[in-house]
This record gives C-alpha cells, sequence and structure tokens, in this order.
C-alpha cells in the first residue's frame, strides 16, 4: 500500500479494528504512511475511535424510511441500523433517516460504502482511467489512476458523499453525518441498504 492511497480493504480492516468512521480510517492511514498501529493511535488520540466498544455492538433495531419526489417520478427506501428501539424512535435518528432517502433521490449512489461497489464497475472505472492516463509520463500514471478512482468513488458512495442539502449540513459528507448521529446517541449507527426507484430508470 502506498502511503498517499489505502486500499479499499486496508480501510476495512481499521474500521473493523476501531470503529471509526471511513473517512477518518482513510486519513488516518494516509497519515500514518500504512501503519496499522499508528493509525489506531491517530484515532484514538483524536478521540473518533470508539475502541471495540461500539464496533462490536449489533445493530438489530433500526427503520426503515422512504421518500417519494415531487412528480412520483422517483422513489427511495433506505433503512438504517441501531442498537437500541429507544434510539430507533428517537427524533434525531428519524430526521437523519428522512433526509438520507431523501439525498439518496438526489445524489443516486451507486452503494453504501467502498466495499459494496460491485467488482465490475470499479474494474471499469479503472480501465476507463488507465486509457486516459496513457499519454502521460509513466512515473505519474498509478497516481493519477488512483486520482481518477477516488474521485469517482466519492462521486458514486452514498458514505462519501456530501449531503445535497448544503445549508443545513455545511458540507458534511455521509458518514460524518452518520458517525455525528453515533456519538450523540452513543450506538453503532449501521446504514444497511438502500433502494432508488427511477420512472424509465
Amino acid at each position: 500500500m502506498s502511503a498517499t492511497t489505502p486500499t479499499a480493504q486496508d480501510v476495512k480492516v481499521l474500521r473493523q479494528r476501531t470503529g471509526a468512521g471511513v473517512n477518518d480510517c482513510r486519513s488516518a492511514l494516509i497519515e500514518a504512511g500504512g501503519d496499522f498501529d499508528r493509525a489506531v493511535e491517530i484515532l484514538r488520540t483524536k478521540g473518533q475511535a470508539q475502541a471495540a466498544k461500539r464496533a462490536g455492538a449489533e445493530a438489530r433495531e433500526g427503520a426503515v424510511q422512504s421518500y417519494i419526489h415531487a412528480g412520483n417520478k422517483i422513489g427511495v427506501l433506505v433503512e438504517v441500523d441501531c442498537e437500541t428501539d429507544f434510539v430507533a424512535r428517537n427524533e434525531r435518528f428519524v430526521e437523519f433517516t428522512r433526509d438520507l432517502a431523501l439525498h439518496i433521490a438526489a445524489a443516486a449512489p451507486v452503494a453504501v460504502s467502498d466495499e459494496d461497489i460491485p467488482a465490475e464497475e470499479r474494474e471499469r472505472e479503472e480501465r476507463i482511467a488507465t486509457e486516459q492516463a496513457a499519454d502521460r509520463p509513466e512515473n505519474v500514471r498509478e497516481r493519477i489512476v488512483a486520482g481518477k478512482l477516488e474521485k469517482w468513488l466519492d462521486e458514486v458512495v452514498l458514505l462519501r458523499q456530501k449531503h445535497v442539502n448544503d445549508d443545513k449540513h455545511g458540507g458534511k459528507t455521509i458518514e460524518e453525518l452518520r458517525a455525528a448521529l453515533a456519538a450523540e446517541t452513543g450506538e453503532n449507527i449501521v446504514i444497511r441498504r438502500f433502494a432508488r426507484f427511477a420512472v424509465g430508470g
């Protein structure tokens, strides 16, 4: 792994170890130059790791929220899970799931996380990026391809996307909003899955 581009697998392993968010794990791995133990220390120092206490907690409660866009042309169902029924009925949790359904309708993500992106779609984007970088000097091609892939993931992965309601959420990503809700409720909050329907889509 290069220090600048941790793989999705590396990020996943660090998330499993710490319970921290995707973006926090990626940043920590970059800062640590790929050293996992150092990345864990960085996360703990910043207070972003809920150190195994929350990471192992199962999210078995939750809610399914729907959103139908004006004109009935786009509809969304999203499942967000938490640990207790108490939090599932919490006003902030309900508001988060509603905002999330609206965001999915507008932003049309492909998957919840990096790991959920279908392999063939990732390979296709990598091929396109490689072809686009073919005329660049060999020593920078790999970095260009990695950069293009990261940019694409930022656009299509739900947790990486900035919430479409910028006025309300100030440019925060879905992962940042999820992590903030988890910290506020003291529970493991998991965006489990979503389905987006578009007429003629």
